[in-house]
C-alpha cells in the first residue's frame, strides 16, 4: 500500500480519528453518566495523547535524534533495545 500523500486526504483521516474518539468518549459517557468516569476517561484520553507526544517528538528530537519511528512497534523495539526504527 502506498503512502498516504494528499494533504487533503491526511486532514481527512485525522478528522475521522477525532470524529471515532469523540463518539467513542460520548457512547462511555453516555452508558456510565457519572464524574467518576468522565475523571477517568479525561485522564486515559490526557495519558494516551502525552505517551504518543513523548514516542514521536521527545524521542525523536531530545533522546535520540539519529532515528525516526514508524509506529509504536518500532517504539517499544526501540526501548527494549533493539534499535528498531530507520535512519534519518
Amino acid at each position: 500500500m502506498k503512502d498516504l500523500t494528499s494533504p487533503r486526504l491526511i486532514k481527512l483521516k485525522g478528522i475521522l480519528f477525532l470524529f471515532i474518539a469523540l463518539i467513542s468518549a460520548a457512547q462511555i459517557l453516555c452508558l456510565h453518566a457519572d464524574w467518576h468516569t468522565a475523571l477517568l476517561l479525561a485522564c486515559c484520553i490526557w495519558g494516551s495523547t502525552r505517551f504518543y507526544y513523548f514516542a514521536f517528538y521527545v524521542i525523536e528530537k531530545y533522546v535520540d535524534p539519529s532515528f525516526r519511528f514508524a509506529g509504536l512497534w518500532d517504539f517499544a523495539c526501540y526501548l527494549v533495545g533493539r534499535r528498531g526504527g530507520s535512519k534519518k
